[in-house]
């Protein structure tokens, strides 16, 4: 018998739509797969994952290949996904 991982919700704001959207993940969910949903949901287009970085609890998450659970991350953790670079204000 395999082992069902657990789902919990948590919370990313995607800067670039100014809207915080709620996914269900379980601790194995790698970041950048993370911050691709929550791109993909917010945006409704698709934009390159590249181009955009994540902050928990303020920091930058230099590895996106680690798991939310090796962060942390527990039921309704909140994410910020932002630009990677600043944009000029027009």
């Amino acid at each position: 018998m395999t082992a069902v991982a657990e789902k919990f919700a948590v919370r990313v704001m995607v800067t670039e739509a100014w809207d915080q959207v709620t996914l269900a993940v379980d601790a194995a969910t790698p970041v950048g797969e993370l911050k691709r949903r929550a791109l993909e949901q917010a945006l409704q287009r698709r934009v390159r994952a590249d181009d955009y970085i994540v902050k928990f609890r303020g920091a930058l998450v230099l590895d996106e290949s680690v798991s939310l659970g090796a962060l942390g991350a527990g039921p309704n953790a909140p994410f910020i996904v932002l630009p990677a670079h600043r944009r000029p204000v027009r």
